[in-house]
């Protein structure tokens, strides 16, 4: 081992507990003052021959350990800052998307106690877009039968929402891709 590294090795073993504790007892969190000890001690190995010997190098770490919990502290501020900058910037450009979750669960929820043919019809036309003449093809029935279901469906899905006191059942009140479940007008 070097001189150089000898001498590291006692500053750090003699130091360390000291600055820990001064670290601690000033940053936020306990981990701010391991980033504040270890700075502090890479600073004292790249300028170790300015650090003084015996008693001063525990002063000198201070100073060094002062200059970087504040270097911290302003990082910390801008980086709030960022973040609340970047929360305001997201919250205009990316609408909320938690009402259409809500109502997208309300209505699978009414889906699910509709009959499988009712919800079938429903689904292919909301969900996978398709004409009455393609879901007539897709069951084998024919487009009239498909719109008269369609129909049905549509009306059994609006009750079973009015029964849950869901305002989604009003026709035209949805504004997504749930809106052609409950909707009045047949394509």
């Amino acid at each position: 081992m070097s001189e150089r590294q000898e001498r590291f090795r006692r500053l750090y073993a003699g130091q360390f507990d000291p600055l820990l504790g001064y670290a601690l007892r000033r940053a936020d969190r306990p981990e701010d003052a391991a980033d504040v000890v270890a700075d502090t001690f890479l600073v004292a190995w790249r300028r170790l021959d300015d650090v003084p010997d015996g008693d001063e190098a525990r002063l000198w770490l201070y100073g060094v350990a002062r200059r970087t919990l504040a270097n911290h502290r302003r990082g910390d501020g801008r980086r709030s800052a960022l973040g609340e900058r970047l929360r305001q910037d997201l919250a205009s450009a990316v609408p909320d998307h938690a009402p259409a979750v809500t109502e997208q669960e309300t209505v699978r929820a009414a889906l699910l106690r509709l009959a499988d043919r009712d919800r079938e019809v429903l689904e292919l036309a909301a969900w996978e877009g398709l004409e009455p003449r393609e879901i007539a093809e897709v069951l084998g029935i024919s487009p009239i039968a498909v719109r008269s279901r369609l129909s049905r469906s549509r009306a059994r899905l609006r009750a079973v929402m009015s029964e849950a006191g869901n305002d989604v059942a009003s026709p035209g009140h949805v504004p997504n891709r749930h809106s052609q479940l409950v909707r009045q007008e047949d394509r």
